[in-house]
């Protein structure tokens, strides 16, 4: 008797609990119910807007900051099982195969000083596939300069001028990979040796800081007869994820007054990785420099375009990193423009070249003549197309309803969550004042954010688990 009398208590203290959890689910839905109607009771829909915003605004920053903590702690074994798996086969498809081993000699300098990762030499007359960038790599830039390199259609993303810049950007999203970047800048009044030299020059990317992000640098591999470098970055990234590291091979190819730099990143297993910096495999940031005519008007080439062809896979999910991107991208551009100025006025004092520029002014020469394929000669049906990127159809803004509606009944189902107090109760008391309006005021695009209203409502009522 005893025992069944307390399994009995237990199990009605159980009911009890569940009915008050119960309970307190209705008061604070009924309270989120209330909200939403004195939000749209507003009498223009700008001021509805307004109300919407102030809602949804907090649960858009937490649900940002709770991804980004999310993405930067993930556990090493998360990664293990989806980065890897999704992203190895476009890795290593990109990679050229590591080059073998080469015998030290006089021709090709070894560091003396001692650095994190020792420079190694090449040999004194290098076979061109076994280095870091060979003939293959510079045709393949440039069948991207000429726009006949097979991919997908570029799209059109901004167009920016200043009176000494213009700037141009595309993007294009090939099937397994991480989106690609082209654009082109113009600076008035520069020579493609100077802007060829000041992206070569590591030491004046930190010196003058217009490039912020670049924390260390130093040479492992160097060969004085093809220019051809092996370095090593380390890049700064935002608070909430470890820095990155590079390993890039980098040569340059000219004819005439244009010059085809090529920079992407080589395969180094004898390089220990380490789990901070965080190694960058798949890296590609190559461009064309070459004189265009000034918009002076005057028929002079004494202005100088940089194409800049550009893709990576930093570790972060692509679709957030082109919305980085896309915000950040016009920022970072801005810097450049006074940076070169810098460097013109430092070149112009005879300031002494670094060990990095003075690699820039050793070039692959070549006739372009000689490069020309038969399949370049004939109309490549493959040959890119830019277009305008197109706005979006509203049927795009679905998932965000959909994330809206979830974030709303996540929050609804915590008991103890500083977000649901602070935000919807607290957004409550305020708005629990609201005048009523009057049937007659009653607007048709007010009835029209009603019936979003019960669509919100609706998603809300669907498990927020689900959704991914």
């Amino acid at each position: 008797m005893a025992g069944g009398r307390g399994s009995s208590s237990k199990q009605a203290s159980g009911a009890g609990q569940v009915f008050g959890r119960g309970a307190r689910l209705l008061r604070r839905m009924s309270a989120l119910v209330d909200l939403l109607m004195s939000v749209f009771r507003q009498p223009t829909v700008g001021g509805v807007a307004l109300e919407l915003a102030s809602v949804a605004a907090p649960l858009w920053v937490a649900a940002l900051v709770g991804l980004l903590i999310g993405w930067a702690w993930r556990p090493r074994w998360a990664t293990a099982v989806v980065g890897d798996q999704d992203r190895a086969p476009a890795q290593l498809a990109a990679l050229p195969p590591p080059p073998p081993a080469r015998a030290a000699d006089d021709s090709c300098r070894k560091n003396e000083a001692a650095v994190v990762v020792p420079r190694t030499a090449m040999a004194t007359a290098p076979v061109e596939e076994q280095l870091a960038v060979n003939t293959g790599d510079f045709m393949h830039l440039r069948r991207l300069v000429e726009e006949k390199d097979g991919g997908p259609q570029w799209i059109h993303m901004m167009e920016k001028t200043l009176p000494s810049m213009r700037y141009q950007a595309w993007r294009r999203d090939p099937e397994g990979g991480p989106p690609q970047y082209r654009s082109s800048t113009i600076f008035e009044d520069a020579s493609p040796e100077v802007v060829r030299d000041f992206f070569w020059d590591d030491e004046f990317r930190i010196k003058n800081s217009w490039d912020d992000m670049l924390l260390q640098h130093e040479t492992m591999e160097e060969c004085t007869r093809t220019g051809t470098m092996v370095v090593r970055w380390v890049r700064k990234f935002p608070f909430f994820c470890s820095n990155r590291e590079y390993i890039i091979g980098r040569r340059i190819w000219a004819s005439g007054k244009t010059y085809y730099c090529v920079t992407m990143g080589v395969p180094r297993p004898s390089v220990p990785r380490c789990n901070k910096p965080r190694r960058v495999d798949l890296y590609y940031s190559s461009w064309c420099i070459r004189p265009v005519e000034s918009r002076n008007g005057d028929g002079s080439m004494t202005a100088c375009e940089v194409l800049l062809f550009h893709h990576e896979d930093m570790g972060i999910p692509w679709e957030i990193a082109k919305l980085g991107v896309r915000q950040g991208m016009w920022g970072c551009v801005k810097r450049i423009e006074p940076g070169l100025r810098a460097y013109q006025i430092a070149r112009t004092a005879d300031e002494p070249l670094s060990k990095y520029a003075a690699m820039a002014h050793v070039n692959t020469k070549f006739d372009l003549d000689e490069f020309i394929t038969e399949e370049d000669k004939t109309e490549a049906s493959s040959t890119n197309i830019v277009v305008d990127e197109k706005p979006k159809h509203w049927t795009g803004n679905i998932p965000k309803a959909l994330l809206i509606g979830g974030a709303v009944a996540l929050a609804c189902t915590f008991d103890h969550g500083l977000l649901t107090k602070a935000v919807i109760f607290g957004t409550a008391r305020r708005k629990v004042d609201v005048r009523q309006l009057k049937n007659t005021q009653k607007t048709k695009p007010i009835r029209q954010w009603r019936c979003s209203c019960s669509f919100v409502e609706g998603v809300s009522g669907r498990n927020a688990f689900n959704m991914t």
